[in-house]
């Protein structure tokens, strides 16, 4: 369980792992959308596809390592479980905040977001 001090250096920490994801997840789509339609990319091709989505499972495995929920990568959107005023909560970021700056009720989900 992390408390939003704690939930926000880890984040810090894992920053440059997600930055990496980000990167990754553009090449891999553009590489597959080039390969689709014109059968070649400044990219690469079939391997350097597949190399690729080998680096994108594994910095995804890094992540929950961390104890980190990775609930989607297409935005990337962590939880970070916690306890706020006596309720499991998930301390929530989405691909595009500055920092941890929602939570949720676990029972909610994302559609119960609210700012911290």
């Amino acid at each position: 369980m992390f408390t939003l001090e704690e939930a926000r250096r880890r984040y810090a920490e894992v920053r440059p792992r997600v930055d990496e994801l980000i990167a990754a997840r553009a090449d891999l789509a553009e590489l597959q959308a080039d390969l689709a339609t014109d059968g070649s990319s400044p990219l690469g091709g079939l391997p350097e596809a597949k190399a690729l989505e080998a680096r994108l499972h594994a910095l995804l495995e890094e992540l929950a390592e961390h104890e980190i929920q990775i609930k989607g990568y297409a935005p990337v959107l962590l939880d970070f479980p916690g306890v706020r005023d006596g309720r499991a909560v998930l301390w929530c970021w989405l691909e595009g905040d500055a920092d941890i700056e929602w939570y949720h009720r676990v029972e909610c989900g994302f559609a119960g977001r609210r700012r911290v």
